[in-house]
């Protein structure tokens, strides 16, 4: 029987072999120890060589102040969500390149605007700044006078200060101008007293003073010679009568091409139609000339008073009146009354009503200059001021023309742009290659709405397709009102 074999020794290798998963797990655990020891040393060395080493100071340590963060003085308040858009309308062909802006007149806030922040032309929308300005510098109450001097020596001399109103129309008739002075009023008060005070003097001589301005920038070169012979617009001389109108009953109607004249003709046949004494000498010598101030007056008759004035301006786009109104202000603000002088006395005379002016280019105080250009969003804002009445605006509030009810406005804003008739106060602007509409709207909603829009291009004026696409773009804001957006 043989003797048992011992066992012979195992290598490592086998042992690992025969305990391969614990091997594996106390492998993995040691891994994961020199992973972690390496990453703190490595922070650690960061650390080290990032933070300066600390130095010794015979001073206190200061703690460092920490960062303090702005905070908005208020939280604006959320924008609302508006969703009537009024972009369908406003792209109407009619309308050509549109210009305008639309404010809550309550807030404030611009609820549309396509280029509403840039100068545009405006045509007859520039008399509502002249009429604004009127009211700052000359006030509601002024009166334009029209006076008779005595020049002695047999002569008098009439003076005009700016008044177009003045009339030939019979006592007991009206012009255009409702209450305008009239011509055989101021004549009959010349014979009068020249009679009392120069018993069995004739008058040879009349002098016609429209010196008040000089009257070599009476016809601006800007303006079309069609303003003048269609009727729309006189010379801008200090004295004229019934706005130099052919027909004194007629709002248009052809002007002359000598509007001085032709008032020194009617004043002479006025004059001898007061002269039951054959006081005026059938030989009168006409001239023109300035009267002295010192010299004594005889007879003298006023207009309306502004208040009034600017009502009938308004309502008709009267642009020899708005002229008119422009130079007197010139004058009364001492800068002269010339054509140069209105678009500075006009804007620093705005400036009274607090908004911003800048973008206004003014030639003359009608619209009738193609160079004029005011931005719609001035206009936009003006007009909220004007329904406001504040600062005696209440006067060009009060004679602005109503949709369908009247001045310039009474025949528009029908079929299916009828239904804001009567909702919308506003002043129009038309020249040949403008339509311009501006004003406030009181939208179904009950919001009010300050708006100024230019059509402009190429014959837009010139048809009623501007005019009619322009009430319909009203209607589509007096739908939407509040909730209006878009550009």
């Amino acid at each position: 029987m043989s003797a048992p074999e011992e066992p012979r020794p195992r290598g490592a290798g086998a042992w690992i072999r025969e305990h391969r998963t614990g091997v594996l797990a106390v492998g993995l655990s040691a891994v994961f120890v020199l992973i972690a020891a390496g990453v703190f040393a490595a922070g650690y060395a960061s650390v080290a060589r990032a933070t300066p080493a600390p130095t010794v100071s015979a001073r206190a340590s200061v703690s460092p102040t920490p960062t303090v963060r702005p905070t908005p003085a208020s939280i604006p308040a959320p924008t609302r969500l508006r969703t009537c858009s009024i972009a369908a309308t406003a792209s109407d062909p009619r309308l050509g390149t549109l210009q305008g802006q639309v404010v809550n007149a309550a807030t404030g806030e611009v609820l549309f605007d396509r280029r509403g922040g840039a100068p545009a032309r405006t045509a007859g929308l520039v008399q509502v700044l002249t009429a604004a300005s009127a009211l700052a510098v000359l006030g509601p109450d002024y009166r334009i006078p029209t006076s008779v001097v005595d020049l002695g020596g047999g002569a008098i001399a009439i003076v005009g200060r700016g008044d177009p109103t003045l009339s030939r129309t019979p006592v007991g008739s009206e012009s255009v101008y409702a209450g305008a002075p009239k011509l055989a009023d101021l004549a009959a008060q010349t014979i009068a007293a020249w009679t009392a005070k120069h018993p069995g003097q004739r008058i040879t001589a009349l002098t016609l003073d429209d010196s008040y301005w000089d009257d070599a920038d009476a016809w601006d070169p800007t303006w079309p010679e069609s303003a003048r012979t269609r009727g729309d617009q006189s010379q801008a001389t200090a004295l004229q009568v019934d706005g130099d109108r052919d027909n004194p009953f007629v709002q248009q109607s052809p002007r002359s091409s000598d509007a001085v004249g032709r008032a020194g003709d009617l004043v002479t046949a006025a004059l001898r139609a007061a002269d039951p004494g054959a006081v005026v000498a059938e030989s009168l010598q006409v001239t023109r000339g300035k009267a002295p101030t010192s010299a004594p007056p005889l007879a003298e008759v006023l207009s309306q008073p502004v208040s009034t004035l600017l009502p009938q301006m308004l309502a008709s786009g009267d642009n020899t009146l708005a002229e008119m109104l422009a130079r007197i202000s010139s004058v009364q603000a001492g800068a002269g009354g010339t054509a140069a002088s209105l678009g500075a006395v006009i804007v620093k005379a705005l400036s009274a009503y607090e908004l911003p002016t800048d973008g206004i280019a003014l030639r003359d105080g009608s619209g009738v200059s193609p160079e004029d250009a005011v931005p719609p969003r001035y206009l936009a804002q003006l007009m909220i001021k004007v329904d406001g009445g504040a600062q005696n605006l209440d006067v060009l509030r009060d004679g602005l023309p109503i949709a369908g009810e009247s001045g310039s406005l009474q025949t528009r804003f029908t079929g299916t742009a009828a239904e804001p008739r009567g909702k919308v106060t506003a002043m129009t602007g038309r020249s040949a290659d403008v339509e311009a509409l501006s004003g406030v709207v009181d939208a179904r909603d009950g919001t009010a709405l300050g708006f100024a829009f230019s059509a402009l291009g190429a014959g837009i004026g010139d048809s009623a397709g501007g005019a009619a696409a322009l009430d319909a773009l009203i209607a589509a804001v007096y739908a939407c009102g509040d909730n209006l957006a878009g550009t």
